[in-house]
C-alpha cells in the first residue's frame, strides 16, 4: 500500500502574481515512488498556514509532510534542516502581520531539525541533474513558521515533516537575480520525493 504524502505550496505574497511554489506542486504527479500525493495550498499568513496543513493532516493522517516554498535569490532547490522559533517578518505576511522578535510557540525550544532525510534529498536533486544545496536557514517569515509548528506538533510522533525552498521562476527574477525553469522544478521535487 503507497504510504501517504501532504505536500503544499504557498499562494502568492509580497505584490507577485504567481508563487512558484504552488505552481511547483500542482504539477506533480499523483504518485512519486512509494508515495501516494495529496496536494494543498496555504496561505502566506503566519499561523494559519500551519494551521491549514495541521487540518487536512487530522483527516488524511499522513506519513510525510513536505512543505515546499519560494526564496527569492536562491538558485538552487534547497531542503531544510533547522526551524527556529522566531517570528521576524521583513515584510507583512497576506494578512498585513509583521511580527518582530517574537516565538512561533512560547516557551517552545529554541530550534528543531527536520525529520525528512534532507541529506539524502539533496543528493537526489543534484542526482537528477537540479541544481540542489543544503540549506541551513529557512528565514524567519512563515515558511520558517510553518515548518516549526509542524515539527513542534509532530515531535513525538512517527509523521515526518520537511521543507523545501525553491527558487524564483524566470518570469519573477529581476535582472540578475537567480531563477529555474518550472520543469526543473518539478523534477528536481519529484526526486526529492523519490529519496523520502
Amino acid at each position: 500500500m503507497a504510504k501517504k504524502l501532504l505536500i503544499t505550496g504557498f499562494d502568492p505574497f509580497g505584490g507577485a502574481a504567481i508563487n512558484p511554489s504552488w505552481e511547483a506542486v500542482r504539477l506533480l504527479p499523483d504518485r512519486i515512488g512509494g508515495y501516494s500525493l495529496t496536494k494543498l495550498r496555504i496561505p502566506t499568513v503566519f499561523g494559519e498556514a500551519a494551521q491549514t496543513v495541521l487540518a487536512a493532516a487530522e483527516t488524511l493522517r499522513p506519513d510525510v509532510i513536505l512543505c515546499i516554498g519560494q526564496a527569492g535569490g536562491r538558485k538552487a532547490i534547497t531542503p531544510e534542516a533547522v526551524a527556529i522559533n522566531l517570528r521576524e517578518a521583513g515584510i507583512p505576511d497576506n494578512a498585513g502581520n509583521q511580527p518582530a522578535n517574537a516565538p512561533v510557540i512560547p516557551n517552545g525550544p529554541a530550534a528543531y531539525f527536520a525529520t525528512v532525510p534532507v541529506r539524502q534529498m539533496v543528493s537526489a536533486i543534484a542526482a537528477a541533474g537540479v541544481d540542489a544545496s543544503l540549506s541551513l536557514s529557512a528565514g524567519a517569515f512563515v515558511c520558517n513558521d510553518t515548518l516549526y509548528t509542524l515539527l513542534h506538533h509532530y515531535s513525538r510522533s512517527l509523521t515526518q515533516v520537511g521543507f523545501v525552498h525553491i527558487p524564483y521562476l524566470p518570469q519573477q527574477a529581476a535582472q540578475g537575480q537567480s531563477s529555474m525553469p518550472l520543469e526543473r522544478m518539478v523534477a528536481g521535487l519529484t526526486a526529492a520525493i523519490e529519496a523520502l
